[in-house]
């Protein structure tokens, strides 16, 4: 019989019982260096060019401190929102907003080449006007930029970079439209106008959005002359007014800035147009016409009936999206929530939200370091790969952006003054109407 040699057994044993481990102790130390590679850390810029002077000012301090107050809560919270996914804990938002563009495209254009310098990889529109000034530079550049505007334009060819986080002015009358046709008890067609400014507004006039109009049963007329964008009086309106009530005008459709909205209906309702007024007729306004600024500029007392398209909630909803933006002028403004109080800082959390989390998908889907992303990554691994982005009931559906669609929103929300009181009438699908 062959002698058993016990120690090439015992070595045998002993190599067996230590190979596992030391695969374990080396896959561990393995895990814990590819951690340590993966770990993401430094800064990232968001922000961009506001309306601080011009023909909005107001509107463009909500959204800039909006901004500003939102980067700090994500830096004290690492989350994109208090419902919603986590952001990265070592990397820092840094806000620019005082960069002032007075909604002025040659501005806007030098804040731009300002900031590309200072590493922005991306950029926000204040304006109709500077977007289709900088549409096409966006475009060539790969470079993603929010907007305070949503015209028609933002969806024709070589646009794809600008989005927007509320529908484009067409489909925002569009539900207008809608919703007086549900309503609407006469034996004729109903008879519609655009009552528009002389600037943004004239995106509405396109031949798309009168072939809409006519396939839901409208007879359009055109014609009326255009509302100066900030009225002197609330009389330069009143031949606007008289060409509708010469023309037998029974909804009209526009989009103007408040106080266009205010002197118009003022207007109206010295001249006895309006709803149960001797001359029955409904004004329907898109966005930037807030309901909610509106109510508060005009003291609530003439344009009863005015129906406003594309807005936002009014502060006494309780919804989430709502009760975060008091929370963040509560903690991070000096005087809170009653010192502020403007609907399109609502715009700008949303805005803000929607760069951040463009940046947070960017660093996921490139693998990336912050410093390493570039406007390309940023456009086209996190713009382009927003889905379901939740704003908390501040925007009636969630936000999904894709290549070939850049508004984000899925429907539109319509209000009503009723006696000076905000009345929510419901949401509206888009029509996608450009």
């Amino acid at each position: 019989m062959a002698k058993i040699n016990w120690l090439v057994i015992a070595l045998l044993i002993i190599a067996m019982v230590a190979l596992p481990l030391f695969a374990a102790c080396n896959g561990q130390q393995e895990e814990e260096e590819e951690e340590e590679e993966e770990e993401i850390e430094g800064t990232v810029l968001i922000g961009g060019s506001f309306p601080l002077t011009g023909p909005y000012p107001e509107d463009g301090a909500a959204v800039s401190a909006a901004f500003q107050n939102y980067a700090e809560w994500v830096n004290d919270n690492h989350k994109v929102s208090p419902w919603g996914p986590s952001f990265p804990e070592n990397v820092i938002l840094d806000a620019e907003t005082a960069l002032d563009d007075g909604a002025s495209p040659p501005t806007a254009q030098t804040n731009y080449a300002t900031l590309k310098a200072q590493g922005f990889k991306t950029f926000r529109i204040s304006g109709s006007g500077i977007a289709t000034a900088m549409m096409d530079t966006l475009y060539t550049d790969e470079v993603a930029a929010t907007t305070m505007a949503s015209g028609p334009y933002l969806v024709t060819p070589r646009v794809g970079t600008i989005f927007s986080n509320y529908p484009i002015y067409t489909d925002q009358c569009a539900a207008i439209a809608d919703w007086f046709m549900d309503n609407w008890e006469g034996d004729t067609a109903p008879r519609v106008a655009y009552l528009t400014n002389d600037s943004f507004g004239q995106s509405l006039k396109i031949d798309a959005m009168d072939d809409y109009l006519e396939s839901i049963g409208y007879e359009v007329v055109l014609g009326c002359p255009a509302v100066p964008t900030v009225p002197g009086l609330a009389s330069d309106t009143a031949p606007m007014l008289s060409w509708c009530q010469s023309n037998d005008i029974d909804l009209t459709l526009g989009v103007m800035l408040v106080v266009g909205a205010v002197k118009t209906m003022t207007q109206a309702e010295t001249m006895g147009i309006g709803w149960n007024l001797d001359y029955e007729m409904t004004v329907g306004l898109g966005s930037p016409a807030h309901l909610v600024i509106y109510l508060r500029d005009s003291g609530g007392n003439v344009g009863n009936g005015l129906v406003i398209a594309g807005s936002y909630p009014p502060w006494s909803d309780t919804g989430d999206g709502v009760e975060f933006c008091k929370t963040l002028m509560n903690t991070y403004m000096t005087g809170g929530f009653e010192d502020t109080e403007h609907i399109m800082y609502q715009h700008g959390v949303v805005e803000a939200m929607i760069q951040v989390e463009a940046i947070r998908l960017a660093l996921i889907n490139t693998g990336k370091q912050p410093d390493e992303l570039t406007s390309a990554d940023i456009l086209n691994d996190g713009f382009l790969k927003i889905s379901g982005l939740d704003t908390g009931g501040i925007i009636p559906t969630d936000i999904s952006y894709g290549i070939g669609d850049v508004e984000g929103a899925e429907s539109v929300r319509l209000d009503r003054n009723e006696g000076g009181v905000d009345v929510h009438l419901g949401s509206w699908p888009l029509r996608h109407v450009y």
